[in-house]
């Protein structure tokens, strides 16, 4: 009988032996090896690279007129993006030059779309700025802005001097020979490499025109 008993007490003993094999390798399993295989959250992934659209607007393709670029602000620099401006047909030379100058200021102080807001677009222009052509003892190539020129943020005047050497409104050699509404002398702007690099830090480099 006592045999028997230990025989039975075996038996019984061997299957619960055998199931603790398999149920610690689900808890080891459970303690740290299944934690690898989910991903780790970081935050959400930038959705675009700043200054870089990811496409070209659509209102900007449709609006028709001259193809023209302006410079705006991103990233801490100056950056070109398309636009255009409407000049009537036979339009005289003189009056062509004002009349793309004024498209562009005006483009300038628009709000950029809505593609280019979320790339970091912004402008430091603002709008009701006009401009004019020469006064009488101005140079023929001469712009005068309804905002003297001195009283603009440097931002601001960097994106209009580049804006307009880098169009028909500058001379031929990309100077721009701007002046305001008041009578201090008009002066000559260019819109060199470091100026677009740094337009916040540098101003426009300039020498003051005579109008003798």
């Amino acid at each position: 009988m006592t045999t028997v008993v230990r025989g039975r007490e075996g038996r019984r003993r061997t299957p619960l032996a055998s199931l603790s094999l398999p149920l610690l390798a689900v808890l080891l399993a459970g303690c740290g090896i299944r934690s690898t295989q989910v991903p780790t959250d970081f935050g959400p992934a930038p959705s675009r690279v700043p200054c870089a659209m990811s496409g070209p607007d659509i209102t900007t393709q449709t609006s028709g007129g001259i193809p023209v670029q302006v410079f705006l602000l991103c990233s801490g620099q100056l950056v070109t993006v398309d636009r255009s401006v409407r000049i009537p047909d036979g339009t005289a030379e003189g009056a062509r030059r004002v009349l793309v100058a004024q498209g562009l200021l005006d483009e300038l102080a628009e709000t950029p779309s809505t593609p280019e807001q979320q790339a970091g677009y912004t402008t430091d222009v603002r709008g009701g700025m006009t401009v004019s052509g020469p006064r009488r003892k101005d140079p023929e190539d001469a712009l005068r802005l309804s905002t003297p020129p001195q009283d603009l943020t440097p931002a601001a005047l960097a994106q209009i001097i580049c804006t307009f050497s880098d169009s028909a409104a500058a001379q031929d050699d990309g100077s721009v020979i701007l002046g305001g509404p008041d009578t201090a002398p008009l002066r000559r702007y260019e819109c060199p490499t470091d100026v677009r690099a740094n337009p916040t830090a540098k101003s426009p480099p300039s020498t003051t025109v005579s109008t003798a």
